[in-house]
């Protein structure tokens, strides 16, 4: 087993990780499922369900998407991204049945702009 395949085994259901496309895009996952060979995760930011091969790291079907760090965030800033799950998981059932967002509901809390500037220094800090 090689060091990066050991590394993603670590994670589970529960943990927030961080991954990246080719294109830039910064993917923040949770973990909702792990089995032998995938990691289940939904994406906070979108509330997309994706799935990362255990063994690589490459989200399956599209091998232009990696898991680059899986070093838990701080505390504090791993709870603004639970809160921001919560809130975008309410907001898309919201917008599944029809209903028109205000500005209000959708608009980022200090919290929310601070957790998401600390991501890339922290995947640089943490990289696998």
């Amino acid at each position: 087993m090689t060091d990066r395949e050991s590394m993603l085994r670590q994670l589970s259901v529960g943990d927030i990780f961080h991954a990246r496309s080719r294109n830039g895009a910064s993917l923040v996952c949770l973990v909702k499922a792990v089995d032998d060979g995938a990691i289940h995760a939904r994406r906070i930011h979108t509330q997309d369900d994706v799935v990362f091969d255990r063994r690589t790291g490459f989200e399956v079907g599209k091998s232009h998407t990696k898991i680059d760090c899986i070093a838990p965030f701080p505390p504090d800033i791993h709870d603004i991204f639970l809160e921001v799950d919560r809130k975008h998981r309410e907001l898309t059932a919201l917008v599944r049945q029809g209903v028109e967002l205000t500005l209000d509901q959708t608009k980022m809390t200090s919290d929310e702009k601070r957790a998401n500037l600390s991501i890339d220094q922290h995947v640089a800090n943490n990289p696998i």
